[in-house]
């Protein structure tokens, strides 16, 4: 096991706020001297059934605790779950059913595998504590905060200022989830900052009730492919752990790869800080080539969307990936193979081999007007032909149909 102050370096990586880090190297010098591992506790609300690269940002930190030789639980609220999270949502969230969250649940098990060491990885549900609960205990856990300080979150001041509603569970939320911490005795507890307030609960919880206080640390929250906002599923600009290497969808090249590849040259230096396995003397090495030229942004990409495709799907699918990312949007080559195909018989009646129907109805266009427009701008070829005229119809035998730079259908007509 390395030295306390040694661990201290890692674990810094990539932390927003230690609180505090006078502390966490007390627990860890004790521990070294006892040998006796840290309890360290993440909490994962399965509201959706997939885990993205945003989330990994907290495993990752988890994982290398777990190196460090320290105890790592990852806590499944799936009773939490069920309230939702009031964090930083400007409405009061609808109540999700047990079932949806304990089906989410079962993938966040087989999900966080990836990356967490199953061996030394403990999974708890946050139910077994605050299920049995009596309607007193639950009543007196309101006592642990006052109103005023509730209202003190962004989220919820803004929300009464507006004349918002703020249901009286929404102030459980971080009771219970401070109540976690009190039941798992935690040394350590991970998040993001948006979580501040539910994390510092559990220091003030464990301390009314005669327990060490827990250190908190406080990850970023990864911006997603647009670089601006916080990666989430609603938002589109994830990328999910569970999605395949490469696809193609609605005749475009899609997948973990692609969307690697996509990320703004801006937030290179942060993903591969955040989500990277990349070790600090070679980070440091990174960033200097970045910033002084050296280095190739899209090569850096690249090297990234390796790493990670290799680590969820094995390393022959990581070069399959990079194969088809190359050849499809690079050196413009065509895998038949790969690409989806349409058949269709050609009708008289309803003109179903003009080109813009076609586009249409197989998502290269959200409308035969937005198709008729791309084809006038010159943005869709027709067997490597610029298509001239949206009057145009596809004869019988085999075409390929492209739009723009990465969408492409090969179309059968008989």
């Amino acid at each position: 096991m390395l030295s306390p102050e040694k661990q201290m370096e890692v674990i810094r990586r990539g932390a927003v706020e230690i609180i505090s880090e006078e502390a966490l190297l007390k627990k860890l010098q004790r521990a070294s001297s006892e040998q006796r591992p840290l309890k360290v506790k993440a909490g994962f609300d399965p509201t959706a059934p997939d885990i993205h690269i945003g989330h990994t940002v907290l495993l990752e930190k988890m994982r290398q605790f777990q190196e460090l030789g320290h105890e790592v639980i990852f806590l499944i609220g799936d009773f939490t779950g069920m309230i939702g999270d009031p964090t930083g949502k400007s409405e009061t969230r609808k109540i999700l059913n047990k079932k949806d969250v304990l089906k989410n649940a079962e993938t966040y098990k087989t999900q966080v595998y990836k990356i967490l060491d199953p061996e030394k990885t403990v999974i708890r549900f946050n139910s077994e504590w605050l299920e049995t609960m009596s309607a007193i205990q639950v009543a007196q856990l309101g006592a642990f905060e006052t109103v005023a300080r509730m209202l003190e979150r962004e989220d919820f001041k803004k929300r009464f200022k507006n004349q918002q509603p703020i249901s009286i569970l929404e102030f459980y939320y971080p009771l219970f989830q401070g109540y976690d911490s009190v039941a798992l005795t935690a040394d350590v507890e991970l998040g993001g900052t948006d979580q501040k307030f539910n994390l510092l609960m559990g220091r003030s919880m464990q301390k009314a009730m005669g327990l060490e206080e827990q250190v908190v640390l406080m990850m970023p929250l990864l911006e997603g492919l647009d670089g601006v906002h916080k990666m989430s599923k609603s938002l589109g600009n994830y990328i999910g752990i569970n999605e395949p290497a490469f696809e193609y969808a609605g005749g475009e090249l899609t997948g973990m790869f692609k969307k690697v590849m996509s990320i703004p040259d801006t937030m290179i230096e942060r993903y591969f800080e955040l989500v990277s396995h990349i070790t600090v003397d070679e980070f440091a090495v990174l960033k200097e080539a970045l910033r002084n030229g050296s280095k190739d942004p899209r090569d850096a990409k690249k090297e990234l969307a390796m790493e990670l495709v290799t680590r969820y799907h094995g390393s022959d699918a990581a070069e399959r990936a990079r194969k088809e990312y190359v050849d499809f949007l690079e050196n413009k080559k065509v895998n038949l193979d790969s690409i989806a195909t349409v058949s269709l018989r050609i009708s008289e009646a309803d003109r179903n081999n003009w080109l813009p129907h076609i586009m249409k109805e197989n998502g290269l266009a959200k409308s035969s007007g937005e198709a008729i427009r791309l084809i006038k701008q010159s943005g869709v070829k027709l067997n490597d032909a610029v298509v001239g005229s949206p009057d145009t119809v596809l004869e019988p035998g085999e075409h390929i149909v492209r739009v723009g730079k990465s969408k492409i259908l090969r179309v059968v007509v008989s």
